[in-house]
């Protein structure tokens, strides 16, 4: 594994780190967002601004017109948007509409790439992912899956209650799961505004830089037709690997890109703030903590490239992305606590991002499966392998 940078990805890696400096962090204190996110005139303007700098939707295919990044690519990029919470809205690569972007190109016919995902990667409308449902529905467990599918002539009527739907307040279409009748899942395209859709509210949550917050939605008899089927019917829970296993790890990326922006900032504090006659840096609880966060930034940032680098070769990485979840997700969350106790005060005000980096960051253990599910996952595997490997050929 070679993961030396090519002069070209180099560049883009710069010109991102630039974009994000000059044109995205001064718009961070913008009055137009609240507690569920940038407004849709705040993510209109950054949309903007990334279209003229040639930075927006970068991993979309070129046909759709993206850059078509590799993974590895991706990792290098994603990491430089991450850097501010804007970043990932500004350059059209945040959750949801990011996986849900590969999973269209991936999966959707010529007809659902035209109406729904080519507007999309343009930076015009937004999607979410309809697959949570409150208990006892799918939650980590997607096998629960409550909201049924019934065949009614050319059409599917869908009923059920879905949760933690991020983007869903302001986004244009989605992609729902739903039980057909015979017990297998599939996925349905839907255009928001469909009678039938109801968002009954959006819940409060610790993070706010999700475009259109959390939403609770409810499907009453939603009228879709089979032609809006997302592939083919009864294969939702394989495509939901489609599209969780990358979205896991870019995930990861955006969030390595926060973590490290939060240690940029403690080691500029550590290093001019004094204490006891010398800056804190120089005390040994506050080194040792800097220290212990470059190791988990370079360890994060290794099962990225590693887990992307797998990915490029063609491999389904389920196990590697499960992997690279937590130990990222674990590892960046560490930098972050560690960053708040170095700020000291000010690492529990807004007088600096780290305290909003440290609120936004939190949920990231928990969503696309919490760190226990996925170790219980990978325990199964690795005692699999080990009763594989003991069996006589």
């Amino acid at each position: 594994m070679d993961f030396s940078l090519s002069p070209e990805l180099i560049a883009l890696r710069d010109r991102t780190r630039q974009f994000i400096a000059e044109q995205v962090i001064p718009l961070e204190n913008d009055a137009r967002q609240d507690s569920h996110g940038p407004g849709e005139d705040l993510r209109q303007e950054l949309i903007g601004r990334a279209r003229a700098a040639g930075l927006l939707t970068p991993h979309a295919s070129k046909e759709m017109g993206g850059m078509g990044l590799s993974h590895v690519a991706k990792a290098v990029v994603f990491e430089e948007a991450g850097y501010s919470w804007l970043g990932p809205t500004a350059l059209n690569i945040h959750a949801p509409d990011e996986g849900n972007i590969h999973l269209m190109e991936e999966v959707a016919t010529p007809a659902q790439k035209a109406r729904w995902l080519r507007p999309q990667v343009e930076g015009r409308t937004r999607s979410c992912f309809a697959m949570t449902e409150p208990a006892p529905g799918a939650g980590a467990d997607p096998s629960m899956l409550a909201t049924t599918a019934t065949r009614d002539g050319d059409d599917y009527l869908i009923n059920g209650r879905k949760w933690f739907i991020t983007g869903a307040e302001g986004a244009h279409y989605a992609i729902v799961m739903a039980r057909m009748e015979d017990g297998s899942a599939t996925m349905f395209l839907t255009d928001m505004g469909r009678p039938g859709i109801v968002l009954e509210r959006n819940m409060d949550a610790m993070d706010r830089c999700f475009a259109g917050g959390h939403g609770v939605l409810r499907f009453e008899n939603l009228r879709v037709p089979a032609a809006d089927i997302l592939g083919e019917p009864g294969k939702g829970f394989r495509y939901a690997q489609v599209r969780l296993a990358p979205a896991r790890l870019t995930h990861c990326m955006r969030w390595l890109g926060q973590a490290r922006r939060a240690h940029d900032m403690a080691v500029e504090y550590a290093s001019r703030r004094q204490a006891f006659g010398k800056p804190l840096a120089e005390h040994e609880g506050v080194g040792f903590m800097l220290a212990d966060n470059d190791m988990d930034l370079h360890t994060a940032r290794l099962h990225i490239w590693h887990t992307a680098w797998l990915l490029d070769q063609g491999q389904k990485c389920n196990f590697e992305s499960s992997r690279a979840k937590v130990v990222c997700s674990e590892a960046e969350w560490r930098v972050v606590d560690r960053c708040v106790q170095i700020l000291g005060g000010q690492g529990v005000t807004a007088e600096t991002p780290v305290m909003r980096i440290f609120t936004d960051m939190r949920a990231f253990r928990i969503y696309d499966g919490p760190s226990e599910v996925h170790r219980w996952s990978m325990a199964r595997k690795i005692v699999q392998g080990a009763e594989r490997a003991r069996s006589p050929h």
